[in-house]
């Protein structure tokens, strides 16, 4: 009889202990790593086109995880796009909507145009969204660009800079960890022309836009062989969380931070500049049952991390979470939005539904091919100007420096992803073209888009003060 109470109480303690080890496993919070190629566009990876490369480093993440085809950035250039990521809001509603407002590193940020290096003002209450994670308990590390087009604030970070690593945290701490990849940026399109090329020229599909020129395949194969060379570091990071023992509690996020390095890419309204590959890995045991295919923004990002993490999403974020506990169903409308790049100014306004696209050109005195003056080191840009100068550019291909361009566009992207064919004079369409309209009208609205404000009127009087302009 004493014999059966020893064992039923050891039974006792050891079900105590398993339910003790099981819950903590199951209240274990998640890590999660993001991974940020820059300045790259879903085509140039095979996992969703035919490319003349494998990246096994990526495909190992999609091996374990789930490929989305319709992520986007409100903004089809960097710092913006940045701004909408770490906040969860529109760059329009931010202030930051402009490229570049903030600069560290200049005090004179565009002296050409009277714009100074300023940090857009708006409520103190929008935060980055790593603030919550921290007073939760996080580790929290950017390696290492920041780029967010305003003064981010101290708090945002246990550590960012070329150093920062999630192996700095304390034991059993979670963490949440940024790696930034600029070998992929459009600066090394030209910064690595001389350099080996590791992928075969000839495989190389050019896409309609663009003519069969080599300095444009020649290009091509640069930014190819640059996804190689970043394909690789990735590898060696994923390594390191496995040989840690964390990869099968993270979830790894890899994708762009708008579409890719080229013209008619970055800083175009279209899907090839708005566009960005995303692929999700998320920790052992955890399935993905998202619908691919649905549309999804970088404002989405910020609520989505707190979701999944348990943290209450603030009310005024504007994005929706796609995984975790407070998951919503995702919109069906997707707005993205130009302004000012560098010294060019080009406002436009776009919204997609998943099929068709509608786009506002409110200045039609301007081609699409604003002359950026970063990108003409750009050979291919160098090339496609003198090609359109000298007639040898087809119609296709000529239309993006056309001028005037038309003051409205309207694709059907599910027949005609490059949007070459603009339907909006078509008859079939006006009724639905009338309705992309008015959710331009109501978006502008309800999000206080401050695109139609002078960027003079956005710059904070210190900033003005401070740097002598008027």
């Amino acid at each position: 009889m004493i014999y059966k109470n020893h064992i039923n109480f050891f039974v006792f303690i050891f079900l105590i202990t398993l339910s003790s080890n099981c819950d903590s496993v199951i209240k274990q919070k998640p890590n999660i790593v993001w991974f940020v190629y820059e300045d790259q566009s879903p085509e140039f990876f095979p996992q969703y086109s035919n490319t003349p490369m494998q990246l096994p480093a990526i495909q190992s993440l999609a091996n374990d995880g789930l490929v989305f085809n319709n992520m986007h950035s409100p903004a089809a250039v960097c710092a913006p796009s940045r701004s909408a990521i770490i906040t969860g809001m529109y760059p329009t509603t931010l202030g930051t909507h402009n490229m570049r407002t903030y600069n560290a590193y200049k005090k004179e940020n565009e002296p050409s145009i009277g714009i100074p290096s300023y940090s857009p003002e708006f409520p103190k209450y929008i935060r980055p969204f790593t603030e919550f994670l921290r007073e939760a308990g996080y580790y929290c590390t950017n390696n290492s660009k920041e780029d967010y087009n305003f003064k981010i604030s101290d708090q945002a970070w246990d550590e960012s800079s070329k150093n920062a690593h999630w192996k700095n945290k304390n034991k059993n701490q979670p963490f949440f960890a940024i790696y930034n990849f600029n070998e992929c940026h459009e600066s090394m399109v030209w910064s690595k022309k001389n350099d080996s090329i590791l992928v075969d020229k000839n495989k190389i599909i050019i896409p309609p836009y663009f003519p069969e020129n080599p300095v444009i395949r020649k290009d091509l194969a640069v930014n190819y062989s640059n996804l190689i060379r970043a394909d690789r570091r990735l590898f060696k990071l994923i390594k390191e969380l496995k040989e840690a023992g964390e990869y099968d509690n993270t979830y790894i996020f890899f994708y762009s931070d708008h579409g890719g390095p080229f013209p008619r890419h970055k800083r175009a309204i279209y899907e090839t500049g708005t566009k960005v590959p995303l692929v999700i890995k998320p920790p052992k045991g955890v399935i993905l049952n998202n619908n691919p295919d649905d549309l999804l923004s970088f404002i989405d990002l910020a609520p989505t991390i707190l979701s999944i993490t348990g943290i209450k999403i603030p009310k005024y974020i504007q994005g929706k979470p796609f995984l975790g506990s407070q998951r919503v169903d995702s919109p069906k409308l997707l707005f993205t939005a130009t302004d000012r790049f560098d010294e060019q100014i080009d406002q436009l306004r776009a919204v997609f539904d998943g099929q068709h696209k509608y786009i506002r050109n409110y200045d039609t005195s301007k081609p699409h091919a604003i002359p950026v003056s970063y990108r003409l080191q750009m050979p291919m840009m160098k090339e496609l100007i003198d090609l359109y100068n000298n007639g040898k550019l087809n119609q296709v291909q000529s239309t993006w420096f056309n001028s005037p361009k038309p003051s409205e566009e309207f694709y059907d992207i599910s027949e005609d992803p490059f949007e070459i064919n603009n339907l909006i004079n078509d008859p079939s369409y006006l009724d639905r073209i009338s309705i992309f309209r008015e959710h331009i009208a109501n978006w502008k609205i309800k999000t206080n888009d401050l695109g139609d404000t002078p960027e003079v009127d956005l710059i904070p009087v210190e900033y003005i003060n401070k740097n002598n302009y008027n």
